[in-house]
């Protein structure tokens, strides 16, 4: 099967995803389904097939998947180009409305009705995260050496190991089990994969710069965006690692508002990084920001948009992308039990967790009318118990 790029003016990607980026609500899986709807069923730019083994190359490199999957197809469409185009018309909506929210946070975001809102959001993102906990669990942690290394990852967050520390370990020693475990016909399989496309090596470079000048903040959000796998609620965990455990910059709350923005807004979650770069640099550091998380997406593509099946086939890599997804889920989980800490004082947010995960996990109710139902109930309860 060839996964080499066909015709295609760049006009017609930049229009398709553009379109994608401004409806694209709903996280990572809903973005795939409307691309498979809009590029497989109606479009026929690739086929079913073809757009798995796209699905599963995205899954293979750190970054955003359906940032990466829109990526892929555009290279798939218009070549080199198009590479560019159709990951930069996906994301360009979601950064420049996040951008303007996160002016009006600054700006508005101490007046006590905004703080109020923001309050009953809070803990209801921490739900949205637990959901996304409860349904991937299945599939991330699939082995009983995914289980191990998963609660080691969750101790080792615990007791303040450092996340790129634990992903590093995760996979070396799923990697080391591998090649341990392979035939003597299978070292042949890896022939030409690239490496680096792990992103690793930027995971074990020095840390940032303690002064968050633009380019500290860029480099800090490229090394996260380099080892940065699965569901973009994994952000939160490095988000908090460095800005708020390491550096002290950011707040928890600021990071979970954050979060919610980058949720309820069309496009990848991974746009809260647009608004946590405003709140430590203004717009310079929004922009910063924006591109450090961003760039290893488009960097990981293009070295192994040649190399999909290849990718797809190596057992070795398969290896190692189950304990980075063993390791994802233990990350999410430790946050959370990190973070809730900060709501124990306060009965309603500790109600507002309880309810929004129960409603999140046994009914359809989705991550948006949540993230409303909680910002309601904080601000009832401001004016509830306002003094005169």
């Amino acid at each position: 099967m060839s996964l080499g790029s066909s015709h295609g003016s760049l006009a017609e990607v930049a229009a398709v995803f553009t379109r994608l980026g401004v409806i694209a609500f709903g996280g990572p899986a809903a973005h795939i389904a409307a691309m498979e709807d809009e590029l497989v069923a109606k479009r026929a730019w690739v086929t079913r097939d073809e757009f798995a083994d796209l699905v599963g190359a995205a899954n293979l490199i750190p970054g955003p998947n359906s940032t990466e999957l829109a990526i892929h197809l555009g290279y798939k469409r218009a070549g080199w180009p198009g590479l560019v185009v159709a990951g930069a018309c996906f994301i360009v909506p979601a950064v420049a409305l996040v951008w303007g929210i996160a002016w009006g946070y600054v700006r508005y975001g101490t007046r006590v009705e905004v703080q109020a809102l923001l309050q009953g959001m809070q803990p209801a993102v921490l739900a949205v995260v637990l959901q996304a906990i409860w349904r991937l669990k299945g599939s991330l942690v699939r082995t009983r050496a995914g289980i191990v290394l998963a609660a080691l990852a969750f101790a080792g967050l615990l007791m303040g190991v450092s996340e790129l520390t634990l992903l590093v370990a995760a996979v070396g020693a799923s990697l080391l089990w591998a090649l341990a475990e392979r035939d003597p016909d299978s070292s042949t399989r890896l022939t030409g994969v690239p490496w680096a496309a792990l992103g690793l090596l930027p995971a074990a470079g020095a840390a940032s710069a303690p002064l968050l000048s633009n380019p500290a903040i860029f480099l800090s959000f490229a090394r996260i965006g380099s080892v940065l796998f699965g569901s973009g609620y994994v952000l939160l965990t490095f988000l908090r690692g460095e800005f708020v455990a390491r550096l002290g910059v950011l707040t928890e709350a600021q990071l979970l508002d954050a979060i919610a923005v980058g949720q309820v807004t069309p496009g990848p979650v991974f746009s809260a990084a647009t608004f946590a770069g405003y709140l430590l640099g203004g717009h310079g550091g929004a922009a910063a920001a924006t591109a450090g998380i961003f760039l290893p997406a488009f960097l990981g593509v293009a070295v192994t948009a040649p190399f999909v099946v290849r990718l797809r086939r190596s057992p070795v890599l398969s290896r190692a992308l189950d304990a980075v997804n063993a390791v994802t889920l233990a990350f999410m989980a430790g946050v959370v039990l990190l973070m809730v800490r900060g709501f124990a004082p306060s009965a309603l947010s500790l109600a507002i967790l309880g309810v929004a995960s129960l409603l999140l996990i046994r009914t359809t109710i989705g991550a948006g009318w949540v993230l409303a139902g909680g910002a309601v109930v904080g601000l009832a309860r401001s004016l509830v118990f306002a003094t005169p």
